[in-house]
C-alpha cells in the first residue's frame, strides 16, 4: 500500500476541487504576507526616521496630536502655526540649537514629494549634510532648490536642472549625499522662498531642538514651556506614540490576514467532508486490504496537510509578488510614506517566511483532523457497501 501515492492521486481526482482549494489557502496566505511585508518593517522605518531627524527635542503648535507627529517623521504636510517670533524665543534659550521647519507638499511630473522650507546654514550644522554634486544653498532667500539623493534619482535631475513648485522654476543647486531617511526623498527650498511660494508669511511648521546635555530634557522642554505657548515632545515621547499608532496598524492587518486563513480552513474541511463521503467504498477496500483506523486517519491528515503545504508555498509566493509590483504605486501618505521608507518595501525575513509556511500547513491539518477522525471511524461492512 503506497500513501503518498494514494495521497496524489485522491488530491487531484477532482482536479477543479483541488485547484480552488488550493486557490483559498494561498489567497489566505498570500495576505498574510502581504500585510506583513507592508507593516512588518514599520517599527524599523519610524526608528529609522525617528534618529535620522537629529533633534531631543519638537516644538510644534499647542494641541497637536499624534497623527502630526508622524508627518514629522514622514515629511507630510503639516499646519504653520509657529512664528518666526517664537522661533527667535526659544532660539535664545543657552544650551540648545534650534532650527525651523516649514513641511509642505509639491508634485514633480505628476508625482507628489515632501518639500521642506530651511535655513540652509543651520540645518546643515545641524544635521551634518554632505553634498555630492553641485552646491548647496547659500541665503535663506536664495531661488534654488537642493535634492536629495533618491529624489535627484527617480526625477533625473542633476544641479543645473529646473523644478518647476507652485508654479515656479527653481534652479537645482545641489543634491545631497545619501543620509538613510526621508531626507533623500524630500526637495529643499530656503525658508523665505517656501514661505513665499506657499504663502504662509512667516510662519513654520515645527522646530527641532538639540539639546547640548542630554540629561536636561526635562529642563529644557520647561524653559522652551515658559518661553512660548506650543507643545514640546521629546523624541523618546513622539517615538512611543507613533510606534502605539504603527502597533494598531500592525494588529489590524494581521486580523484582517487571520480571517482570510480562517476562511480557507473551512475551505479544506469542506472538501476533506466532501471527499469522505465520495471514497466510502475506497475506505473499505483499503480496511479489506488490512488498513487500519490509524492508517485511514493519517492517510486523511496527510492529504490535509498536503493542501496547507503547498497552499502556504504559493501563497507566500504570491504574496511576495503583489506587495512588489504594488507597493510602488500606493498613494502617499503618513502610512505609506513608513511603508515605503527612503529605500523600497522591507520584506519578511526567510525564518518569518518559513514561519508562514509551516502555519499554513499547522491550520490545514487542524482544519483535517474532524474529516480525517469521520473517515477512520467508518466501519467495513458501512464503507465496502456504499454505492
Amino acid at each position: 500500500m503506497n500513501l503518498p501515492k494514494l495521497v496524489v492521486n485522491n488530491m487531484t481526482r477532482r482536479r477543479g476541487r483541488f485547484v480552488f482549494t488550493l486557490l483559498g489557502i494561498t489567497i489566505g496566505i498570500g495576505a498574510f504576507v502581504t500585510f506583513l511585508a507592508l507593516g512588518g518593517s514599520l517599527k524599523q522605518e519610524v526608528m529609522r526616521e525617528a534618529n535620522a531627524l537629529g533633534a531631543n527635542l519638537v516644538v510644534t503648535p499647542k494641541g497637536s496630536c499624534a497623527y502630526e507627529q508622524v508627518s514629522i517623521l514622514t515629511g507630510e504636510v503639516l499646519p504653520s502655526n509657529i512664528t518666526m517670533e517664537e522661533y527667535a524665543r526659544v532660539k535664545a534659550l543657552p544650551g540648545m540649537t534650534v532650527v525651523p521647519v516649514l513641511a509642505e507638499k509639491s508634485a514633480i511630473n505628476n508625482r507628489p514629494v515632501s518639500v521642506s522650507g530651511i535655513l540652509p546654514d543651520e540645518m546643515r550644522a545641524f544635521k551634518g549634510w554632505q553634498i555630492a554634486a553641485g552646491s548647496d544653498l547659500a541665503a535663506t532667500d536664495e531661488i534654488a532648490v537642493l535634492l536629495g539623493a533618491e529624489a535627484a534619482e527617480q526625477f533625473r535631475l542633476q544641479p543645473g536642472g529646473k523644478v518647476v513648485v507652485r508654479g515656479e522654476a527653481l534652479p537645482v543647486k545641489g543634491v545631497l549625499a545619501a543620509t538613510g531617511g526621508k531626507d533623500d526623498v524630500t526637495v529643499f527650498l530656503p525658508l523665505a522662498t517656501a514661505q513665499r511660494l506657499f504663502g504662509t508669511g512667516s510662519h513654520v511648521s515645527y522646530l527641532a531642538v538639540k539639546v547640548d546635555d542630554v540629561t536636561g530634557i526635562d529642563l529644557a522642554i520647561e524653559r522652551i514651556r515658559e518661553q512660548v505657548s506650543l507643545g514640546v515632545v521629546s523624541d523618546r515621547q513622539m517615538l512611543a506614540s507613533v510606534l502605539a499608532i504603527v502597533g494598531s496598524v500592525n494588529v489590524t492587518l494581521q486580523l484582517i490576514a487571520a480571517v482570510a486563513v480562517l476562511a480557507a480552513a473551512f475551505g479544506i474541511v469542506n472538501t476533506m467532508l466532501t471527499a469522505t463521503y465520495e471514497r466510502k467504498r475506497e475506505i473499505g477496500i483499503l480496511q479489506a486490504l488490512g488498513a487500519t483506523r490509524r492508517t485511514i486517519f493519517t492517510l486523511f491528515l496527510v492529504e490535509s496537510g498536503l493542501y496547507g503545504l503547498l497552499g502556504g508555498v504559493c501563497g507566500v509566493g504570491s504574496g511576495l509578488l503583489f506587495t512588489l509590483a504594488v507597493a510602488p504605486h500606493l498613494e502617499q501618505n503618513a502610512f505609506t510614506s513608513f511603508v515605503k521608507g527612503s529605500g523600497g518595501i522591507g520584506l519578511p525575513d526567510p525564518l518569518v517566511i518559513g514561519g508562514a509556511i509551516l502555519f499554513s500547513a499547522a491550520v490545514a491539518v487542524l482544519a483535517g483532523l474532524y474529516p480525517a477522525w469521520r473517515a477512520s471511524r467508518l466501519s467495513p461492512v458501512e464503507a465496502i457497501s456504499y454505492e
